[in-house]
């Protein structure tokens, strides 16, 4: 082993599972390589809210245990996720004079327009989770997109800002900590599943991710490679099983098994016989009743989807389309009916923009965690080993109340 070694790691705190991702980043070139995965079933969340501490403290531990087993290091720190309706994001703006006229825009000038751009924009019950300037002008020239370097006395700022609810972030800052856990990062679902699965290209031309979770469905929408809009809806897969459920009559681990291993977003043209064998019994139903059931779900999340895009003004204006990533994203031909209920291309998520082998770990269910890696690795000031197979607590680093960039990733 290398003298000296750095690693990152991503937890993606769902509300029926977590999942852990640990990776070794290449000293020589920067690429990480996933060494440990995790994932374990989560209790004490509800629509991506904590509302009970000790179900999330004991499923990130079990998951990060199983990634540390994986990978033989010991985990401290990790840039986490968080989700909800409370999630939102705000139009911002803002001008400082910045010196004479030959002042060249420096880093502080920078920090420093994108905290009078929030001042009054953001509630004093929410928590700034970046700021994602669109465009600046400097001594009236448009556009500009990086002024870093430049010369000039006015410097203008056209910015969104995505914000949480300062209790909801609080509780899921707790319930890591209480698993030991320091968060490096604390990013919105959608934002991190979009680190892993969206090009450069799509970002530029306009393409939203539809992350479908356990009990939530988060949408954020990117074009001229900036964040355009972000929103979460409290309907995702456990919706899906709750309704086979009860309209099968059945059990709901028998409902997940239909859900997982014979259940159609495009329902079937011919009825036939489907059959589950759970604890010792056969179950029997017809996939007309599966296939109406999940229709009519799949009907309201995605008319869902349509108002959020909408919202963002980017209904059918997609050139990318959506990239679907999460756990129940994993529906036979959900792709097609995306594209079908949306009017816009449509794709399941790939992740990439890493090394290593591992079970799972390409299925777009991991999208988010491995996001969260890769933000950890690239700005989450990744821990340090040296010649020991242990992790090193970094100093916590504040995640509330200060402004990060988020999306430095995505520029060249």
């Amino acid at each position: 082993m290398q003298e000296s070694s750095q690693y990152a790691v991503g937890l993606d705190i769902g509300t029926t599972k977590v999942r852990a991702v640990v990776a070794h980043i290449d000293g020589s070139t920067g690429v990480p390589t996933i060494v440990g995965i995790g994932q374990s079933a989560n209790t004490g969340m509800r629509k991506g809210v904590v509302v009970n501490l000790q179900g999330p403290g004991h499923a990130i531990d079990d998951a990060l245990g199983e990634a540390e087993r994986m990978s033989g290091y010991q985990v401290h720190a990790a840039s986490i996720s968080v989700n909800g309706a409370h999630i939102l994001t705000t139009h911002a703006d803002g001008m400082v004079a910045v010196g004479a006229s030959d002042h060249e825009i420096t880093r502080d000038d920078l920090a420093r327009i994108e905290e009078v751009s929030t001042l009054g924009k953001v509630p004093a019950n929410r928590e700034i989770l970046d700021v994602i300037p669109h465009a600046y002008k400097l001594d009236g020239q448009d556009n500009i997109k990086d002024p870093l370097g430049m010369t000039g006395t006015r410097l203008e700022i056209d910015a969104h800002v995505v914000s949480a609810l300062t209790p909801y972030l609080a509780n899921v800052q707790k319930a890591a900590e209480s698993a030991q856990v320091q968060p490096n990062n604390i990013i919105p679902t959608s934002m991190a599943a979009a680190r892993a699965v969206l090009g450069e290209q799509q970002l530029e031309n306009g393409v939203a991710v539809i992350d479908m979770g356990g009990s939530t469905t988060s949408v954020a929408v990117y074009e001229e490679g900036d964040l355009q809009y972000v929103g979460v809806i409290p309907i995702g897969g456990i919706n899906i099983t709750n309704d086979l459920a009860i309209g099968l009559k059945t059990d709901p681990e028998v409902a997940e098994k239909i859900k997982l291993e014979h259940a159609s977003a495009i329902a079937r043209e011919a009825n036939s016989g489907i059959s589950i064998k759970h604890d010792g019994e056969i179950h029997s139903f017809a996939s007309n009743d599966i296939d109406e059931i999940v229709e009519a779900r799949l009907e309201e999340i995605f008319e869902g989807i349509e108002k959020e895009l909408k919202k963002a003004g980017r209904a059918g204006k997609l050139p990318s389309g959506v990239v679907l990533t999460g756990g129940a994203s994993q529906l036979k031909h959900l792709a097609e009916y995306a594209k079908s209920t949306l009017g816009l291309a449509a794709r399941l998520g790939q992740p990439t923009g890493y090394g290593g082998v591992a079970d799972d770990i390409d299925k777009s269910a991991f999208a988010t965690a491995i996001g969260l890696m890769l933000i950890d690795a690239e700005r989450g000031a990744p821990s340090k080993t040296t010649g020991s197979k242990k992790f090193k607590t970094p100093s916590a680093k504040s995640v509330t109340g200060g402004v990060s960039k988020i999306f430095g990733w995505f520029k060249p």
